[in-house]
């Protein structure tokens, strides 16, 4: 089914590109970056469980700090820039060593994998990327109230009651549709050159709700894109890109993809902290999304599916996991 969502978002975007003569290349090399991330989570998960969620950790860590850009191209002014990316990367090393400790069954190793866990979040604040840290922290303790669930169903409505309504206030903000002292401080905290390029992306979707403008042709269109010193042709958030540029069936496959990877954490049979941890990070990394172009690194896009993937894999030695009535197979529901 995954596989079927991610197709027909890539179909949807060569359609639309083909109608405006956009440039879908973008788009593709992000799905494709997230089916192989996906792709090889759920080989290294299966065969280790415990240290291929700790070397992705590491990746993450030593991506962050020796390659700061994340990418080729002009430093674009913060928190237009790198910032968003740098956050997602740190909040997928914190939610992969999370898991990593969660499935370790050694004391000692989990200790030490807890103390990644926390030396990736004092990273975030070394580097000076407080949305990181905000976000790192969050993980961490979603992560420690996973360890208390024992029905995963509950956390994983609660993940997508949080992406819903992260998303939802980007667009509210985007349409004028929030209190006037809520609108003034999130300008404080997004700067308003952000909420500008809200308004145009919003402006652009309502122009042709069908099929958008057309992939990639944003900045082309934006008049705060055009005036901007270093514009890099993107609205900074992802829902709103995609209304856009592919108009409402692009959001809707976008909201398609997020629901699948939520249904395969919540039918996986790994245990309940690893799925919760693994969810939650997925979930940050959402509403860091919303409000940024952190999907436009190919880096995260890679380290999102491969920590899917981890989640979601069946290791081949027993995990014995703490199993929950509302997530095994129909067959051991007939069981009496």
């Amino acid at each position: 089914m995954g596989m079927v969502v991610l197709g027909a978002c890539a179909t949807w975007s060569l359609i639309t590109a083909a109608v405006h003569d956009g440039r879908p290349e973008g788009v593709l090399l992000a799905l494709l970056a997230v089916a192989a991330g996906y792709a090889a989570g759920r080989i290294c998960g299966a065969l280790l469980p415990v240290a291929a969620p700790c070397a992705g950790a590491l990746t993450g860590l030593g991506l962050t700090v020796g390659v700061p850009h994340l990418a080729p191209g002009p430093e674009y002014v913060a928190p237009l820039g790198h910032a968003g990316a740098t956050a997602a990367l740190l909040t997928l090393s914190a939610g992969a060593a999370c898991c990593a400790a969660w499935a370790a069954k050694a004391p000692a190793l989990r200790l030490a994998l807890c103390v990644l866990a926390a030396g990736i979040t004092a990273t975030a604040a070394v580097l000076g990327s407080t949305s990181g840290f905000v976000a790192c922290v969050a993980v961490l303790l979603c992560s420690l109230a996973a360890g208390r669930m024992h029905r995963r169903g509950v956390g994983i409505a609660g993940l997508a009651l949080t992406a819903a309504l992260a998303t939802g206030l980007t667009w509210a903000v985007a349409g004028n549709a929030v209190p006037d002292g809520l609108a003034a401080s999130l300008e404080g905290q997004l700067t308003g050159h952000r909420i500008d390029l809200w308004h145009d992306a919003l402006h652009l979707a309502r122009a042709d709700a069908a099929l958008g403008v057309g992939p990639g042709r944003f900045g082309e269109l934006s008049t705060t894109a055009s005036q901007s010193l270093l514009p890099d042709g993107k609205p900074h958030s992802a829902p709103l890109q995609l209304a856009a540029e592919q108009g409402v069936v692009g959001v809707v496959l976008l909201a398609a993809a997020f629901c699948w990877l939520l249904h395969a954490l919540w039918r996986s049979s790994r245990p309940t902290p690893v799925v919760l941890t693994a969810g939650a990070a997925l979930t940050v990394l959402a509403a860091i999304a919303a409000v940024g172009n952190a999907l436009s690194f190919t880096t995260v896009s890679v380290g999102a599916g491969l920590l899917a993937g981890l989640a979601t894999a069946r290791p081949l030695a027993d995990e014995s996991p703490q199993r929950e009535t509302d997530v095994r197979p129909r067959n051991d529901r007939l069981t009496p």
